[in-house]
């Protein structure tokens, strides 16, 4: 078909600019490349903002009804949060993209509470939420409230707590996921305080907008709703009222002082909505639990299996490396972030439970690097077995089409693998390794000598979101170290042959690579490294950090690498952490620690600052979403609980207190000099290393601090260089004796 002439007819015909026109200028701001848009990125564009026009229409002309925190606060003009609609093509929620999810270790399955308790039981699906209304104008709708209280409570369930109060109302809602006999259900329990009705009220919509409520029954003998003819919604008491609507009459809420028997609503448009009622004494608390029955996908077998195991949180984080210091906010954040590495880690890892609940490579390894640190070097193994099945035939790990840094970040992981278990690599993640290095070797431009790229990857849509297309250090840097990995994997295997080729291929990317950085213009890179041989230094460079941490392609105090940090330091910061003005738009919390991880580094103290800034920034629920929104420091970009942010605080807090360099292990050089002062005992581990595990142990004692080490090594002892802040460094000779910390 002449797609582009009856394009250009069509336009032409109804008097409108040629979008193919645009197109092409589009492209013209990047590098040419095989690949404009990735396929992937354009159908989640595509869903994304399918939902912002349901959302256009459905939300600014019925601002009467109950809505939920995000659009409460975007849509309110008197309130920061506030954008303009104007020309907006779509709605969306930009300005508190924040939930949390709650579930299990061994299940996929993420219900997600909001941070005013709006309750989304299924994927993407409707939602429930809970208000106390009364005749005298004083009701409480949590997300028209001014504050609320939310905490997350890890113990053998995992419990989201939310509290909403305001003039002698209060409603306190505990959602954790229960493990029934026959598939798993999501139990809520309610208590609320105060005079007239709670009502528990069905909601056409979830933090991302409108979601479809077609039909609602209530069945009297269940003492519950049918949502959609399928889900259903138990109460363990009969109301005394149920209240039904559709769109056409408008919000639930102006009905509920109305007479009613009607027990089922059907909507067209798929905004139905109810709410059953109950009546609140101002003597006694209301208690009341839900219980929502949801599906699992995987054969019943798998269910049952992790039913009976009896297994909860506690016994899955007992494995774990355990974290003891005197910060209480540190240490709950290190908890939090473990258990959300752990339930984005079930069948398959996701970075999110519901924006991203779908598989990257990129994000994928480095969650499973923070997991394999942490001590989950099992559960590491059982999700990397799946990585050879998604190999293309080429040896292309592929994720999205015109993304080329996931081949270099497999083979690194896998080899990253084998360096903290010592277990060799089984024969499939061999020829994985092996392919996908020949994959990046064909794939590297190596036939241009006269341009600046030779010996690059094509140019590359942004994996983190850098810019427009273009030849990405990102990319490359990750393809050198798998590189790296193939050839110590050869080798380990007795393929010196193959072994040699992958270092030669290695020594030739390097001082492609490096050589390629010397010779960018002065008044492009300013001596630093910009995200491209093409690029001039901007917001985009935070991925060529990369080379430092996690990679050590760099040597420690490379100027080039602290050059860079300075320029983002300078620039690129905002309220104490790394701000992405591209696509991003927000706060970045991994990207703030990325940093941190490089002055930790390089022995720069303003690592601390940046760990407090991050800190500072997480959710009550200990949560970062993608990118934070600098004013209303709610979310603003991707999912709102995000698994790589969750991953890189677990790294940083690892590398406080175990580092890897060439050849040794570098023991507290992140120790918080405030964490001394309180003279309390601080700990951290048992944590893999490439020699064996260690835990470090300082304690108190009235000859001063000491240091104790608790090490299972492979072979001998490895180099162990102490360096706590504010104390003389030095080298343990015997790791079984106590090192005495002395005051420089």
């Amino acid at each position: 078909m002449p797609w582009n002439f009856l394009v250009k007819f069509a336009a032409r015909r109804y008097g409108i600019i040629n979008p193919l026109d645009i197109l092409a200028k589009m492209r013209q701001f990047a590098q040419p490349s095989e690949i404009a848009e990735p396929l992937e990125l354009l159908r989640a564009g595509i869903l994304f903002h399918a939902r912002g026009l349901i959302n256009t229409r459905a939300i600014q002309h019925n601002l009467d009804w109950v809505w939920p925190f995000w659009v409460e606060k975007q849509f309110n003009p008197n309130d920061p949060s506030f954008i303009p609609r104007a020309f907006s093509f779509s709605h969306v929620n930009l300005t508190h993209r924040n939930w949390t999810a709650v579930g299990h270790p061994a299940l996929s399955v993420y219900p997600i509470v909001d941070p005013r308790g709006l309750v989304t039981p299924l994927y993407d699906g409707w939602s429930l939420d809970f208000w106390i209304v009364d005749n005298n104008g004083n009701s409480l709708f949590p997300s028209k409230a001014k504050t609320a209280h939310q905490r997350l409570e890890m113990n053998s369930d995992l419990v989201v707590q939310t509290m909403c109060q305001a003039d002698k109302k209060k409603i306190t809602s505990r959602v954790r996921l229960l493990l029934c006999p026959t598939r798993p259900v999501l139990e809520i329990a309610l208590q609320a305080e105060g005079s007239g009705r709670l009502a528990v009220a069905l909601r056409p919509y979830n933090p991302e907008g409108i979601q479809f409520i077609e039909t609602v029954d209530y069945i009297k003998e269940l003492s519950g709703f049918r949502v959609n003819k399928h889900t259903p919604v138990l109460f363990s008491e009969p109301p005394e009222k149920v209240v039904l609507s559709n769109y056409q009459n408008g919000d639930v809420l102006h009905a509920v002082n109305q007479a009613s028997d009607i027990t089922r609503v059907e909507s067209k448009v798929g905004m139905a909505t109810a709410a059953a009622l109950f009546s609140l004494t101002a003597t006694a608390p209301k208690t009341l639990t839900l219980h929502v029955p949801l599906e699992y996908e995987d054969p019943p077998a798998v269910y049952h299996r992790v039913a009976r195991s009896g297994k909860n949180w506690h016994e899955t984080r007992q494995s774990m490396a355990k974290l003891n210091v005197p910060d209480e906010k540190i240490e709950f954040l290190y908890q939090a972030s473990l258990t959300t590495l752990l339930l984005l880690s079930s069948r398959q890892v996701v970075p999110g439970p519901y924006t991203y609940n779908r598989f990257w490579f990129r994000d994928a390894c480095l969650m499973l690097h923070a997991l394999m640190i942490c001590g989950g070097l099992d559960r590491a193994r059982r999700l990397l077995n799946a990585f050879p099945k998604r190999q293309k035939s080429s040896g292309y790990f592929q994720s999205q089409e015109g993304e080329w840094d996931s081949n270099g970040q497999v083979l690194w992981i896998m080899d990253r693998f084998f360096e903290l278990s010592g277990r060799p690599l089984a024969k499939t993640w061999l020829d994985a390794i092996f392919s996908g290095a020949n994959w990046i070797q064909e794939k590297r431009l190596t036939n241009m000598p006269a341009s600046r790229h030779n010996g690059l990857l094509p140019p590359g849509f942004s994996a983190e979101h850098f810019g427009p297309n273009d030849y990405y250090f990102w990319d490359n840097f990750w393809s050198l170290a798998g590189f790296h990995a193939a050839a110590r994997q050869a080798d380990l295997c007795g393929d010196f042959a193959r072994s040699r080729r992958f270092g030669a291929w290695a020594a030739d990317y390097e001082k492609t690579l490096f050589n390629i950085v010397d010779s960018i213009p002065e008044n492009l890179a300013k001596g630093c490294i910009p995200a491209s041989p093409y690029r001039r230094m901007d917001a985009g460079a935070v991925g060529s950090l990369v080379a430092d941490y996690p990679l050590k392609l760099a040597p420690q105090k490379d100027q080039r690498i602290m050059n860079t940090v300075t320029f983002l330091m300078e620039n690129c910061f905002f309220k104490g952490g790394f701000f992405q003005d591209m696509i991003h738009s927000g706060i970045n919390a991994y990207l703030t620690l990325s940093i941190a991880q490089t002055l930790l580094r390089n022995n720069d103290p303003r690592f601390q600052e940046l760990i407090q800034a991050t800190a500072d920034l997480a959710s009550p629920t200990g949560q970062w979403p993608e990118a934070i929104h600098p004013q209303t420091l709610g979310g603003c970009m991707g999912d709102g609980q995000h698994g790589w942010a969750a991953a890189e605080w677990l790294m940083m807090i690892r590398n406080l207190f175990v580092r890897e360099e060439k050849n040794e292990l570098v023991i507290g050089a992140g120790i918080f000099p405030e964490w001394m002062a309180a003279r309390k005992p601080i700990s951290f581990g048992p944590t893999p290393t490439p020699y064996g595990p260690v835990s470090v142990h300082i304690t108190h004692g009235d000859n001063g601090p000491a240091l104790h080490l608790e090490a299972d090594w492979r072979e001998n002892q490895p180099t162990l260089s102490v360096c706590v802040p504010g104390y003389e460094a030095g080298k343990i000779n015997d790791w079984q004796k106590p090192f005495k910390l002395e005051k420089i």
